[in-house]
């Protein structure tokens, strides 16, 4: 080679390396000044065909939150959302929410997830945008305000991506930093970050006079969108207000001309970047004042206005967020949506036509292949499904008439012990029904726990049934012996009690080693089904926020009550502050019934559940009222207790002739509670069998409007009793051949179901720290799971810590 020309090549890459940074990595944008319509529903009860018939045309992108890690039934859903996209031709935007500490998304994990969204991306033609841990500038998000360990962790996915993925488009999204950062001035850092990164302005204390946006910031050679978080909301975290934006409020979050030192300005423009925002208008129906119209229209005609004019020609899409979130436990619904009812959805329609975004088909519509259901699944439709399902009834009714032959009387249940081992084996169902639900690796154990007996789960079972007990065992005392009865409820709710605070402190000193991942028992990804609604599905949070203060001298005043209060702690066991409370008030119960008053216990047990469900009160700061409100879930106690007080009286009542046809009725009302369970759209894994009886639209509504989990829909209500009940008979009827199958395993693990609820959170935080075990291997995890269980099991007849662990 001469040497002019190894000089000018020589000269060519210092050039490239000396050019100031600029849009490092191409992404395809729409035209300046014509950004894409998005909208981020709730894919629970919405769908991208239900948003565009709403708007008149589809949107030109949709959202939806992945978690990392992400199992196989995640990748199922996935691939069904990117289907629903397809078909209305439009991109995808994915938010990716880690629910494991950021210095653990390594380029291990970053590679997994990026294999796994490219396997279900494959046959997607529009773009997918990937939004890694938006929000990383907050303090609401357990990633956040973490800039070192979540640059890290986003330069690997992207990098990650760019190796698997066809064109991704890494979107760099933080939350509006006019309040930043969110909390008083301090000279410490939050755990995970380092003061020198989050104090810019070098003045030893970080606060608002800090930079909220640069520490996070991973490099222009891996964002390839900017975004940005930025709604209409003023309540912060005091009350619920309904109020009319401020003029040019947007352009003033937002930055830009006249405000150089915004965001827009700084990320968009300079860097060249296109911005997406995401978007919504805070309104509560519980709030008063303003009505929705009158709040959303003028933050609709702020947004258009900005994202259609020139001063703005770098916003790319504007994600409109189409869900109902719930705060303050459920009391107050706050409603983001632009299209919650027709009138706002026509007001709404008309400035999206009046204004320059683009609205869908921006790609090809088409369903992706093989992508008609939810979750992978074996999917029995038109005569075969409702063949299948006349098939299981007609089992159900041979159950019911099989007893009455002569040859199948010695099956009979007649144990003369005084302890009933029909209520033991059911408490041993539900124990692991609840562990096969906590421990969260897709199996086929999954067939048979996740709502298989009806729309029911563990928790149900093990609250009905442990009220069954407790009436059991004290009813029978109460009359000569209240006092007694109260001092041994008492003690039991206390051992309780100091089991929750050691199990609650071992798990955060157990999280505090830095080579175990313990994210599996310190942070909660919301399902949609807790206090927060259906808005919050995807949300991650951080169970024991703030107790690294713990370390702190002076301790910090909050935390100590927080503790106490048991409002931290792994949410596998935050149910065990409702035992506590039910305990403690078991007397007044039993007291009453003592007295022949089990009329007025029902009355009062069903209006509390009234006025909980209608209301959402909430009584105690305590976590578990999270997911099980205390005057709804006492109403499951309550019944227990009543049935296990009167127990033999029932079971006599049952048994007389007369009454035959009734639990014959239970039973197969049990069984078409069942069926209807079947019926759901999302199965557990790539074996599980779903009865396609009714369309998933129907299904849905019915399931949401009555058979809701936290708050307890009076159809799960009433799915619980049914199955109490048949699963009862049924053991009283073939109790010799059940027993010999299951009870060898399911009775010990049911008479110490404390025990093992207890145990089963240190072996969820063991399992979680198995790699094997990451890979979403389906028969690995069955195995799994049977060491799991079996592991208990032996625990159990060793008796192993039974002098120290309650039973």
């Amino acid at each position: 080679m001469h040497l002019p020309a190894v000089v000018a090549a020589l000269l060519t890459v210092l050039a490239l390396t000396l050019l100031p940074a600029g849009p490092a990595r191409a992404a395809e944008a729409p035209q300046p000044g014509a950004p894409y319509l998005g909208a981020m529903l709730d894919w629970g009860t919405d769908s991208a065909a239900g948003y565009a018939d709403r708007l008149g045309e589809p949107a030109a992108v949709y959202g939806r939150p992945v978690p990392l890690p992400m199992d196989d039934r995640e990748q199922g859903y996935l691939r069904h959302f990117l289907s629903q996209v397809a078909e209305q031709g439009g991109h995808a935007l994915l938010t990716v929410r880690p629910d494991i500490a950021l210095d653990r998304v390594d380029e291990a994990r970053a590679a997994v997830l990026a294999g796994q969204l490219a396997d279900v991306a494959q046959d997607f033609d529009g773009t997918v945008f990937v939004r890694f841990a938006p929000q990383m500038n907050a303090s609401w998000v357990p990633w956040g305000q973490q800039p070192q360990a979540y640059t890290r962790a986003f330069r690997a996915v992207a990098a990650a991506l760019d190796d698997q993925l066809e064109d991704p488009v890494m979107v760099w999204s933080p939350t509006v930093g006019t309040d930043y950062p969110f909390r008083g001035p301090t000279s410490s850092a939050p755990e995970g970050a380092d003061l020198a990164a989050l104090d810019t302005d070098g003045n030893g204390t970080w606060d608002r006079g800090d930079d909220a946006y640069s520490p996070y910031y991973p490099g222009d050679d891996v964002v390839d969108w900017v975004g940005l978080s930025t709604y209409h909301d003023e309540t912060g975290s005091g009350e619920a207000r309904n109020t009319v934006p401020e003029p040019d409020e947007f352009s003033t979050l937002l930055g830009g001309a006249g405000a150089p030192e915004g965001f827009y300005a700084a990320y968009a423009a300079a860097r060249e970047k296109p911005l997406m925002v995401e978007t919504g208008s805070f309104w509560s129906p519980e709030a008063g004042g303003p009505s929705a119209r009158e709040v959303k229209a003028p933050w609709w005609d702020q947004v258009l206005a900005a994202a259609s004019s020139e001063a703005y020609d770098r916003i790319g899409a504007v994600v409109w967020n189409e869900t109902v979130e719930e705060r303050a436990g459920g009391a107050v619904a706050v409603d983001w949506r632009s299209t919650a009812d027709p009138d706002l959805t026509a007001a709404f329609r008309e400035r999206v036509q009046a204004s320059s975004l683009v609205t869908g088909p921006v790609t090809e519509q088409a369903a992706l292949p093989g992508a008609a259901s939810s979750a992978p699944g074996i999917v029995l439709r038109g005569p075969v499904a409702w063949g299948a399902a006349a098939a299981v009834l007609g089992v159900g009714l041979l159950l019911c008439l099989l007893p009455r032959a002569r040859s199948a009387r010695a099956w009979r249940y007649a144990e003369p012990s005084p302890r009933d081992s029909r209520i033991d084996m059911l408490r041993g169902v539900a124990i692991v029904f609840v562990v096969v639900n906590h421990v969260g690796l897709t199996s086929l154990f999954q067939s048979l726990t996740q709502e298989a007996v009806g729309v029911v789960s563990g928790a149900e079972l093990f609250v009905l049934l442990s009220g069954a007990v407790l009436g059991m065992v004290y009813g029978p005392r109460v009359r000569g012996e209240l006092g007694e009865v109260v001092d041994r409820t008492t003690a039991r709710a206390w051992k309780l009690y100091v089991t929750a605070l050691v199990v609650v402190l071992l798990v955060y000193a157990l999280s505090r080693i830095p080579v175990l991942e313990a994210g599996s028992v310190t942070t909660f990804r919301d399902q949609g089904t807790g206090a927060a609604g259906a808005g919050a599905a995807g949300s991650t949070y951080d169970l024991y926020a703030g107790m690294d203060g713990l370390f702190a001298f002076p301790v910090q005043a909050h935390l100590i009550p927080a503790v106490l209060l048991l409002q931290v702690g792994p949410w596998q066991f935050n149910i065990m502050g409702l035992y506590v409370v039910l305990i403690l008030v078991s007397p007044l119960v039993l007291a009453a019934l003592a007295r022949g008053r089990a009329w007025l216990v029902l009355l009062i047990s069903a209006g509390l559940y009234t006025v909980g469900t209608v209301f959402r009160i909430r009584l105690l700061p305590s976590q578990f009222e999270d997911s099980f409100p205390l005057l709804v879930w006492q109403v499951l106690f309550v019944l227990g207790m009543v049935a296990g007080y009167y127990r033999r009286q029932i079971v006599t009542w049952f048994a007389d002739r007369r009454r035959r046809p009734l639990l014959v009725a239970c039973l197969l009302l049990a069984v078409a509670l069942a069926l209807f369970s079947w019926s759901g759209p999302y199965a557990s894994n790539g074996y599980d069998v779903r009865l396609a009886l009714l369309p998933e639209a129907a299904f849905r509504t019915v399931y949401d409007g009555y058979f809701g989990r936290t708050y307890l829909g009076i159809g799960r209500l009433v799915n619980v009793l049914l199955v109490v009940v048949a699963g009862y008979a049924l053991l009283s009827a073939y109790w010799a051949v059940l027993r010999r199958a299951l009870g060898w395993f399911l009775i010990p693990l049911g008479r110490a179901s404390l025990y093992v609820f207890v145990m089963h959170v240190f072996l969820i935080l063991a399992v979680a720290n198995i790699p094997v075990l990451r890979q979403g291997d389906l028969w690995v995890n069955t195995l799994a799971y049977v060491a799991v269980l079996g592991l208990l099991w032996v625990m159990v007849r060793t008796r192993f810590l039974f002098g120290i662990v309650p039973r």
